[in-house]
């Protein structure tokens, strides 16, 4: 099976570099998915969840918006931040969706409502991304059920 070459950089770090079957990413207008020979595109990333499988494994990481570009087979991600799972402390996410739950609610004025809206889906897809990982170790997770936010925009 075809394969395409992901690398996702961010100021700070390559955060990962390899060959994948698919990757899927928040573009601005919903998720992208792009296969082994897809078209070239250049597009902005929102923040949100980027998925990629290799050898039939999906791994997940949450990143806060950049840009992506594809050429050839090659996929390049721009993060402004990424975290894999393992790096995201699934506690302070909680808490940063709750403080932006609480931003959203005051609606002080337009801009501090688009501010607190991005800081919710940074935290969102922090969340997500961290209850990813305890649902492949403990079988709980997003759509189980019991967890927070669990299921929904996915």
């Amino acid at each position: 099976m075809p394969t395409i070459h992901l690398e996702i950089i961010t100021a700070e770090r390559r955060v990962f570099a390899d060959d994948v079957d698919i990757v899927v990413a928040p573009g601005m207008e919903g998720q992208l998915g792009i296969l082994p020979r897809h078209a070239p595109l250049m597009t902005a990333l929102q923040p949100g969840e980027i998925m990629y499988r290799k050898n039939g494994e999906p791994t997940y990481l949450a990143v806060t918006g950049g840009f992506m570009e594809v050429m050839g087979d090659r996929v390049t991600i721009l993060a402004d931040a990424a975290e894999r799972s393992d790096e995201i402390d699934e506690a302070r996410a909680l808490a940063a969706v709750e403080r932006a739950k609480q931003q959203l609610s005051r609606r002080d004025s337009y801009l501090q409502l688009q501010e607190a809206s991005v800081a919710m889906r940074r935290a969102q897809a922090r969340l997500h991304v961290a209850q990813r990982r305890r649902s492949r170790t403990t079988g709980m997770g997003p759509g189980s059920g019991g967890a927070p936010g669990g299921g929904a925009g996915h």
